[in-house]
């Protein structure tokens, strides 16, 4: 990870607290890039696993992470039941820390995976500060997200799909065994290096701490979605998006290259980047490629 000076601070939102961590100075002096700010995936996930893009930071532009309510940092609520975990909750979260950080103005948004659904939300409501929007492996709809991914589930070996069928025919998901087999589809479809890098594997250690965000709207697996986002969409939505739009995915992603056409379609003006040798986490999987995209792309939109 690039060496960049880095705070990290507290930010309220409604009764509970939002965590943050600022890599470089999000002064607004005239010349100065305009920040991005990153949304991490989930739902119920942390943001570290997306640290590799503090390499964003090298050529003077603030690059913001955070954590969304109910894990990693920010406050963690798990009595809270599915009429609280809403889209909106977490739209509401992102202006919060948007206006508490000051940059309003102007900005640059990054959302990733579930983070990508948050994105495309905010940027539906056209916030007149933000400069573009990246969509980093993501898709439009949830329901057709899912249908991919249990396609992509079908290509698994036999017994591996064996275990994950019986384990959610008999509701035992918390099993190590259904894990493990889970590991296999997510060692194909969401990072190929192994072993996986330390902040990718500390975000999946915090939905293990307090899995309550992404047991509650997402379920038990990437495939096996039965929580309360399992039917959001925004593709009927998407001329809605007025800003320039980058697109990004691996041609191995679970947000598979069909899901991005949808993107591609609904978003006037979009582009796409597909890499090659990559699935979910290009940021890692190509890093240096994908970081010299993202830097083109920001200066471009300044």
């Amino acid at each position: 990870m690039v060496k960049v000076k880095s705070k990290e601070g507290l930010a309220p939102f409604l009764e509970f607290q939002t965590y943050f961590k600022v890599y470089g100075d999000l002064s607004a002096e005239a010349g100065t890039p305009a920040p991005l700010l990153t949304l991490h995936g989930g739902p119920g996930a942390s943001h570290d696993y997306l640290l590799s893009m503090a390499d964003l930071a090298r050529d003077g532009r603030a690059v913001i992470f955070y954590d969304q309510l109910g894990n990693g940092g920010s406050t963690h609520l798990p009595g809270r039941g599915a009429d609280f975990w809403t889209v909106n909750l977490f739209r509401e979260q992102l202006a919060s820390l948007i206006d508490h950080l000051g940059i309003s103005g102007r900005y640059h948004l990054l959302g990733q995976s579930w983070g990508g659904f948050l994105a495309q939300e905010h940027a539906l409501g056209q916030p007149a500060g933000l400069r573009s929007l990246i969509l980093s492996n993501t898709a439009a709809s949830f329901p057709a997200f899912v249908q991919e991914a249990n396609r992509l589930r079908l290509l698994l070996p036999e017994a591996v799909e064996a275990t994950l069928k019986r384990h959610e025919t008999d509701g035992t998901t918390d099993d190590p065994e259904y894990e493990a087999a889970c590991k296999v589809f997510y060692l194909r479809h969401l990072c190929r290096m192994d072993p996986w890098p330390l902040e990718v594997t500390e975000s999946f250690d915090w939905i293990a701490r307090d899995p309550t965000v992404y047991h509650t709207m997402n379920g038990p697996s990437e495939f096996h979605v039965i929580g309360s986002i399992r039917n959001w969409e925004a593709q009927s939505r998407l001329d809605g998006i007025k800003v320039p739009t980058l697109l990004l995915s691996g041609r191995h992603d679970e947000a598979t290259p069909a899901l991005q056409q949808g993107l591609l379609e609904g978003i006037a003006g979009s582009r796409q980047r597909l890499f090659e040798n990559s699935s979910h986490m290009p940021f890692w999987e190509e890093r240096e490629d994908f970081m010299e995209e993202v830097s083109s792309w920001l200066a471009e939109f300044d």
